[in-house]
């Protein structure tokens, strides 16, 4: 697709017309797998008060005029995550959304603006069941498209094999030697200089103003992700605390977290957790992650105090969000995620940033 034609032109949407009945097929196929377990499908409401409290994740926003003429400021999810978990709290307890969310200063190759994603929970359950749902998710995708192999720039990968399960420390030592966990304490502090020094040893480079979560980053995209889901899907787990806002500590070890991510062809598909229900301890994670957004964007969202009294009531629960458009790009070999959306978003006007 091309300024030249846009994907509303008769030849390139018949080019990409394979792909999205695809995307149909896979969307239909999972819809009756979750039926099939007896879990009830909900659409969460797009506008809430907050969009989430990640430092990273950027939201759009927009404001509501009530019947007196007042503006209250409002947002566009980033995830149905907050409306999923109240309806835990409410007594729902096998819940699945299929539905757009919205992120900002996202666009690319593997990002889009508005993009389709799959949440579901399951109440009472360890995260572990999430896995086998992620492989089963591939393979079904997989049958829906009539692919063999998923295949991402020249990485392939087989949708029908088992994923391998790898630790983040196990990842970290195996990609870059470096040790992770000496960098983190049982308390959920980190060793900035350790793990800088660490960078240096393995030949990545670092600034002065990195913080700790700074250099993970760094390393997760420059050594660790590229090499994850080749051949078969790798299920990266056990993420350090301080990269884990949502999830529940490992009860094997203080240090990390119940969160895993799913890749694929060096594709980040899909990140999962055993929730956190402590209320106060997520008020204090989330503080955090909006005291980083404001250093790094200058800006911080509210947190959503509803939210925060419906996780005091929210039962155990392991829970996990998807980006459909990914799997179904990968499914189908599309190159860009807008090649498996229906009608994608108006390109950006240039600007001379851009250019």
């Amino acid at each position: 697709m091309t300024s030249a034609s846009p994907w509303w032109a008769p030849h390139a949407h018949a080019d990409r017309r394979p792909r999205l009945l695809a995307r149909n097929r896979i969307a239909a196929s999972l819809r009756a797998w979750f039926a099939a377990r007896d879990f009830v499908e909900v659409e969460a409401a797009i506008l809430q008060v907050s969009p989430g409290n990640e430092a990273h994740l950027s939201a759009f926003a927009t404001t509501a005029i009530g019947p007196d003429g007042a503006a209250h400021p409002l947002y566009l999810h980033t995830s149905p995550e907050f409306a999923c978990k109240k309806l835990l709290a409410a007594g729902e307890t096998r819940l699945f959304s299929l539905g757009p969310v919205y992120r900002n200063r996202e666009r690319g190759a593997l990002h889009h603006p508005e993009f389709t994603m799959l949440e579901w929970y399951r109440a009472g359950e360890t995260y572990d069941g999430l896995m086998g749902d992620c492989a089963a998710f591939l393979r079904l995708a997989a049958e829906n498209a009539g692919a063999k192999r998923f295949v991402w720039r020249g990485t392939e990968a087989d949708p029908f094999a088992e994923p391998e399960r790898v630790t983040v420390a196990e990842a970290f030592e195996r990609h870059a030697g470096i040790d992770l966990l000496a960098t983190v304490a049982p308390d959920a502090s980190t060793d900035r200089a350790g793990l800088a020094a660490a960078l240096v040893q393995a030949g990545i480079r670092t600034a002065p103003d990195d913080t700790w979560a700074d250099l993970f980053s760094r390393v997760m995209v420059e050594r660790v992700e590229p090499a994850l889901g080749r051949g078969r899907a790798t299920i990266l787990c056990e993420y350090p605390i301080p990269e884990a806002a949502l999830a529940r500590p490992s009860p094997a070890d203080p240090r990390v977290a119940e969160r895993f991510e799913l890749y694929c062809c060096g594709v980040e598909l899909a990140n999962a957790f055993g929730e956190l229900t402590d209320a106060e301890e997520q008020r204090r994670r989330f503080s955090a992650e909006m005291d980083e957004k404001e250093r790094v964007y200058g800006e911080r969202y509210p947190l959503d105090e509803d939210f925060l009294s419906a996780l005091a009531q929210m039962p155990e629960a392991s829970g996990i969000a998807l980006g459909f458009d990914r799997l179904v790009m990968l499914a189908t070999g599309a190159r860009r995620i807008e090649d498996v959306i229906w009608t994608p978003v108006a390109e950006y006007p240039r600007t001379e940033t851009s250019r």
